[in-house]
């Protein structure tokens, strides 16, 4: 704990704010945010329905060296490091976000994301 973080009577504060006033506010500021977050709708968000992204679902990774890349021909199988029924990774713009299963939808293949990735961020 720094000395900017006590003051004179050793007593938690910061910038001159008693710790308890100070948990106070924050307590009254978080209610007040989840308040208005909850009155917004899907139209506050119409500005970022354009933006594009990049979703890749990754099904798993294989190494081959560049001379067997170039004999790879339609049909050729290839051994990954996922078994069958494991889950694929799912990343938006090369970002880790959730984790999912193959599907099959009529005659296409799809995902299903069963798993959300929190960020540390």
């Amino acid at each position: 704990m720094s000395d900017i973080d006590k003051d004179i009577d050793g007593d938690l504060s910061r910038a001159g704010i008693p710790l308890a006033e100070m948990e106070a506010q924050e307590t009254h500021r978080e209610g007040s945010d989840r308040d208005h977050s909850q009155a917004r709708s899907a139209a506050d968000l119409e500005a970022v329905f354009d933006v594009p992204v990049q979703i890749s679902a990754v099904l798993g990774h294989s190494r081959m060296h560049v001379s067997d890349l170039l004999r790879l021909a339609p049909g050729t199988v290839l051994k990954l490091d996922r078994k069958v029924g494991e889950a694929i990774d799912i990343y938006v713009n090369d970002r880790l976000v959730a984790r999912g299963e193959v599907v099959l939808v009529e005659d296409k293949l799809g995902v299903t994301m069963t798993e959300i990735i929190k960020s540390d961020r």
